[in-house]
């Protein structure tokens, strides 16, 4: 649900990245020009360097790209064993594929209750659903740091990682998506790593996982298949989809990668200039907080407020851009309904619907704007405008 400004040539954006595409143009170019000497498009040697340089950055043994974060969920459910009918865990509060992947992959959603601070899966909660058909969890590293893995990966279940914001997080010197049995990346184009476009990749220290996985990406074919023109028709060992990465992408993400540790640096240090501004701001319930442990990077800036909706369309009608993450809890979302669930059912989830607000945050986003940013919203919740 974004709100967006209407004051043309004033507005604080959302997100862009056209500062950041316009400085890495040389050595974006030269990477697109690989790819059209090479002459493969889609799934060839481009994905293969992006591969290896992301295993160099997160440590993972093995990466795989794919189409795009959500298909990397659910060929990781596949890959790591998912049953028909088998339950998975996943928090009542993230995006809406966190659990439409369980459906995809031909499991069932549960859901469970988020902790008030961070927004990370709630491991008591976990623990009150599971029952005899549970065999997965499905924690999310939300917005800026990591779920509670040390709790979580006690529980006796095969930990999934919904890491695709996570890019960067470290839980005890270990890179998010490395905690369990594997964990994904999403490049959408807002990530902290993001692409002009959909890719995403799965990220695991498991050989068999990655090599199902590798296999299910390209329709099941198993064995070397990245950049392999010929054999299209070969015997596939198992019910596989087209989710093969586009080089074009991996060519961007490529040429970003290079920058991503200053660019998180930016966006910590934006973080700051936010906590310094809203600390102390009446009506400004919550801030974001550091977890003991964890390496964390802001891939969104969210606040709780009052009058979160009001404070939306004031800050819309004055030029700045935000974002609500999520206006519905999952377990309340209509594609759930024969679930049974009802208000109520997980408060803390509900509660962060009902406030959380995303501002503006992004590398090329000026100290300036979120100054201005700050001092709109304090204007509104102090009743100092009209």
């Amino acid at each position: 649900m974004l709100a967006t400004a209407e004051v043309s040539g004033l507005t604080v954006p959302f997100f862009t990245q056209s500062d950041t595409f316009s400085r890495l143009w040389p050595t974006t170019r030269r990477h697109i020009v690989e790819v059209a000497r090479n002459g493969k498009y889609s799934h060839g040697a481009k994905v293969a360097e992006l591969e290896r340089a992301l295993a160099d950055y997160t440590g993972a043994r093995h990466v795989v790209g794919v189409g795009s974060g959500t298909d990397a969920l659910v060929l990781l459910l596949r890959a790591c064993g998912l049953r028909p009918g088998d339950e998975v865990v996943v928090p009542a509060f993230s995006f809406i594929a966190t659990a439409s992947s369980v459906v995809l992959a031909g499991g069932r959603p549960v859901f469970a209750d988020v902790e008030p601070d961070g927004y990370g899966l709630s491991a008591a909660s976990v623990a009150a659903v599971a029952g005899p058909r549970t065999r997965f969890v499905m924690p999310v590293h939300l917005f800026h740091h990591t779920a509670d893995m040390t709790a979580l990966t006690s529980l006796g279940l095969t930990v999934v990682e919904d890491s695709a914001e996570a890019i960067g997080m470290r839980h005890g010197g270990v890179h998010a998506g490395l905690l369990g049995a594997g964990g994904v990346l999403s490049f959408f184009p807002t990530k902290t790593l993001g692409a002009i476009g959909d890719a995403g990749a799965v990220l695991t220290d498991d050989p068999a996982v990655a090599d199902t996985v590798a296999a299910l990406r390209h329709h099941g074919r198993f064995g070397p298949t990245l950049g392999d023109f010929p054999a299209i028709n070969t015997t596939t060992g198992a019910a596989g989809q087209n989710s093969k990465m586009d080089d074009l992408q991996a060519a961007v993400l490529l040429a970003k990668l290079g920058r991503l540790e200053a660019d998180v640096r930016r966006r910590a240090a934006l973080a700051d200039r936010y906590a310094e501004r809203l600390t102390g701001v009446p009506g400004v319930r919550k801030l974001p907080a550091a977890r003991p442990g964890v390496r964390g990077v802001f891939y969104v800036y969210v606040v709780e407020v009052d009058r979160r909706d009001e404070l939306a369309a004031h800050l819309a009608s004055r030029g700045v851009e935000t974002e609500v993450y999520y206006p519905t809890p999952l377990h309340l979302q209509p594609c759930f309904a024969e679930l049974g669930h009802r208000p109520g059912d997980f408060p803390h989830a509900e509660a962060a619907c009902r406030h959380t607000l995303a501002l503006p945050l992004y590398p090329d986003l000026p100290f300036s704007a979120v100054d201005r940013v700050c001092a709109e919203i304090a204007d509104f919740l102090s009743g100092r405008t009209a």
